[in-house]
């Protein structure tokens, strides 16, 4: 599946920007979507997944902050950041992973990135 991100920019801290992801296959019909990010000098992390029944994770580093959702008739998915702060500044990634139930094919596919600034 190709996977593109969106909704990134520069933001101040304390406000809210939502970051997008959409796909060129079924979304829903894949095991896991997530959001990871990765900030300069730092190894790639995950901020939240969400299953394909709806089962959500999300890092204790953005918890209550951050949340992961899936839109069916756009065929995305959102990451909804609230209260953005100066640490959460990265590269996020889309990711989605496991079996397609509609293909049957294990996919590990990521999308290119979206930056996100943070200033103070």
């Amino acid at each position: 599946v190709q996977l593109v991100e969106s909704g990134g920019g520069s933001v101040q801290a304390g406000e809210s920007l939502t970051l997008s992801c959409t796909g060129s296959e079924t979304l829903f019909a894949i095991d896991v979507l997530a959001w990871y990010r990765q900030a300069p000098g730092k190894e790639r992390e995950l901020v939240a997944s969400i299953t394909k029944t709806a089962n959500i994770n999300v890092a204790d580093s953005v918890k209550g902050r951050f949340m992961i959702s899936r839109n069916r008739a756009k065929n995305k998915v959102q990451l909804q950041m609230a209260e953005v702060r100066p640490e959460d500044a990265a590269v996020y990634y889309c990711n989605a992973k496991g079996k397609n139930w509609l293909t049957g094919i294990e996919e590990d596919s990521w999308g290119q990135g979206t930056h996100v600034f943070v200033s103070s």
